[in-house]
């Protein structure tokens, strides 16, 4: 019996099911007319006066933390932790303003978590970010010694009049993909149990690999904030995703309303870390397809007219985009 994220310890249904719980219990509240749109969003938008918008975020770095812990190799996390939040903020073209983290540990010791403070602040500085203030939490009893956890939040500020919501997404639109470092932070629990189950070597050189194996699986995520706000500012963006938990298709389902992704999951080179952990666990391709990123980690749609200016941009920025599918009734 292969492995799948159900099976790992992690349900997509179940985290989808919470939202609507969330929903509900929003429900028993006046709606406030300073909230434009609703929950499900890549992030929310709270109107601070006139066409001014604030959008806010929050998320975490997932179980790679404890890969991390495992290898002894935290100086990524804390551009995972960045890259989680900016990356959602964007989507709906918000360029970031401050963030804020949380660090939960059973034991503050400051030579260990200085690198992922240092990965925090340069990320924010990479893509323009402040990193505004944060909470450090020393919490025996509930984490390990050697154990912690990492949250953070961004807020950014939009105009209403350019604002990307996918309303302008019609059929016949094109979907184009830029390209992950890897499996970014979404997975995890998932990969670790495969990699338990299957005894592979951290430390190992695998011949489909470009570095050892730790390595590959601890690339931080990648911030696209820049390349997206230069994408938006050609006026040709119709629709953002980050590519996330439930993959490929269920985050651009997101943006497209009524509409649906078609897409071609041949179109692209999928890295090779792909490969090695389906393999050694035995991951079907749907499932595969739903947990991971497979080498897209962040899609625009735009109109069939200006894939090829908008592709020519991205490259001009150092990007390889790819068109990936389209979007269909």
């Amino acid at each position: 019996m292969g492995w799948s994220y159900e099976r790992a310890g992690v349900s997509i249904d179940r985290g989808n099911a919470w939202v609507d719980v969330i929903k509900g219990l929003m429900k028993n509240h006046p709606a406030d007319p300073r909230v434009v749109g609703g929950l499900g969003g890549f992030s929310g938008l709270f109107r601070l006066e006139g066409d001014l918008l604030l959008a806010a975020c929050c998320d975490g770095v997932g179980t790679k933390m404890e890969l991390g812990r495992e290898a002894g190799r935290l100086e990524g996390l804390g551009q995972d932790l960045v890259a989680m939040n900016v990356n959602d903020l964007v989507t709906c073209g918000a360029r970031p303003l401050f963030f804020l983290d949380y660090l939960a540990c059973g034991a503050l010791e400051a030579h260990r978590y200085q690198s992922v403070l240092k990965g925090v602040i340069d990320a924010c500085a990479a893509c323009g970010c402040v990193v505004l203030g944060g909470e450090t939490a020393e919490m025996p009893g509930v984490y390990s010694p050697e154990g912690f956890d990492l949250a953070g939040f961004a807020v950014g500020m939009v105009r209403e009049k350019d604002l990307i919501d996918g309303s302008l997404v019609r059929p016949g639109d094109r979907i184009v993909g830029l390209t992950s470092s890897g499996v970014h932070s979404n997975g995890y629990s998932l990969v670790r149990r495969v990699l338990r189950e299957s005894r592979m070597d951290l430390k190992a050189m695998l011949p489909e690999l470009d570095a050892p194996l730790e390595e590959v699986l601890l690339r931080p995520t990648r911030l696209y904030v820049s390349s997206a706000l230069q994408a938006c500012a050609t006026g040709k963006v119709k629709g953002m995703a980050h590519i996330t938990g439930g993959g490929l298709e269920e985050n651009i389902q997101r943006i497209l309303g009524g509409y649906r992704p078609a897409l071609d999951f041949g179109s692209w080179p999928r890295p090779p870390i792909f490969d090695v952990l389906q393999r050694a666990g035995d991951i079907a391709e749907d499932e595969m397809r739903r947990v991971f990123n497979l080498g897209i980690g962040f899609v625009f749609v735009v109109a069939p007219e200006d894939i090829r200016g908008v592709t020519a941009m991205l490259r001009d920025l150092g990007e390889s985009p790819v068109v990936i599918g389209g979007v269909i009734s």
